[in-house]
């Protein structure tokens, strides 16, 4: 054993005592080849101790205690004194301890790596179903709790929403006319930092001025805010954002139901950013008769010309019998004015 070559015949006085009903004996403790021998004052052996049994009772304090491994009723005590031997012996054990295997800390270490590497590659490659299924398990208080998360990182890119006292009764009748699943829509109105619309993990639904301020008709701030209702549907908000954030917050977020204010700030600045997500004209055209709206002017507001969006032109579920209105006149020109213009 190499750390012992250093300390071959070295000695001490210590006590010894062979079990807790014997009285302690002065003896001469010395380092073997692989034994400690512990003997008395005529040199006769009176004990030995394999140097990889040898075990402390009081790890840190003074006098050292030691027991052999297996009998804790045999002891020897060294004194400050005989600093040299507890030196010597802390090292041995230190050495030993160091050269054994450890079968269990290797299978915990396996086992974190091999887990490590199992959430690395599920949440790398999650599939949509199963951020879908995921989302379906955070409850809705959850989810308006990100959308306030969210609105105010939101807020410092577009500035506040647009809040006039004179049109809130004229969103609110918005809000009626286009429900979201569960009652009433939730718009939260900006006049700067995104075009269109955009759909909040709890049902917001965010709106450009431009969309109010552009037009003549109500019908077209409404066909956006159809189409986004379908998209949430179709791209469940929760799925994207899982999608967006990384491992750690996706364990953070199933695991606390929380999610980082880093994360909160990133996301917010990438949903404005990003462009709309396409839907087919079926899948428009589908929301568009559930709401009872003409999908004509919302139409032409996307493409101009009516090239690109002519199935939603042609096949207007009101081309000919108009619906009820989404707005009167009055409420109309009130709601435009929401951002103060």
């Amino acid at each position: 054993m190499t750390a012992l070559s250093k300390y071959k015949r070295l000695e001490a006085t210590a006590l010894w005592r062979d079990n807790p009903e014997e009285q302690r004996r002065n003896v001469i403790v010395s380092l073997g080849e692989a034994t400690l021998i512990i003997s008395n004052y005529q040199d006769i052996a009176l004990s030995h101790w394999a140097l990889a049994a040898i075990q402390r009772i009081n790890p840190g304090e003074m006098p050292a205690i030691y027991y052999p491994e297996g009998d804790p009723g045999e002891t020897i005590e060294l004194e400050k004194d005989e600093m040299d031997m507890v030196e010597a012996i802390e090292k041995l054990r230190t050495a030993i301890e160091r050269k054994r295997p450890h079968p269990g800390r290797l299978r915990f270490k396996i086992f974190i790596l091999s887990l490590a590497g199992m959430l690395l590659f599920a949440m790398s490659w999650l599939p949509g179903a199963v951020r879908n299924h995921i989302a379906d398990l955070i409850p809705d208080a959850k989810r308006s709790e990100m959308d306030a998360g969210l609105l105010e990182h939101i807020q410092r890119v577009t500035g506040p929403p647009c809040a006039s006292r004179e049109s809130q009764n004229s969103l609110f009748q918005l809000e009626k006319r286009l429900p979201g699943r569960d009652g009433p829509g939730s718009f939260v109105i900006f006049r700067d930092g995104f075009q269109g619309t955009r759909s909040l993990p709890g049902g917001t639904i965010l709106i450009s001025n431009s969309l109010l301020e552009d037009y003549e008709e109500p019908d077209i701030v409404a066909g956006y805010i159809v189409a986004e209702h379908i998209r949430a549907e179709v791209y469940d908000p929760i799925a994207r954002l899982l999608k967006f954030s990384s491992i750690w917050d996706n364990l953070r977020l199933l695991t606390t139901g929380n999610l980082s204010e880093r994360f909160l700030r990133d996301y917010a600045e990438h949903l404005l950013k990003s462009p709309e997500l396409q839907l087919s004209a079926e899948t428009l055209l589908h929301g568009f008769r559930t709401f009872e709206l003409r999908s004509t002017p919302y139409a032409y507001a996307v493409d101009i010309s009516g090239e690109s969006t002519y199935g939603l032109i042609e096949a207007d579920p009101f081309g000919i019998a108009a619906p009820d209105p989404v707005l009167s006149d009055a409420e109309w020109i009130r709601l435009q004015n929401i951002c103060g213009n």
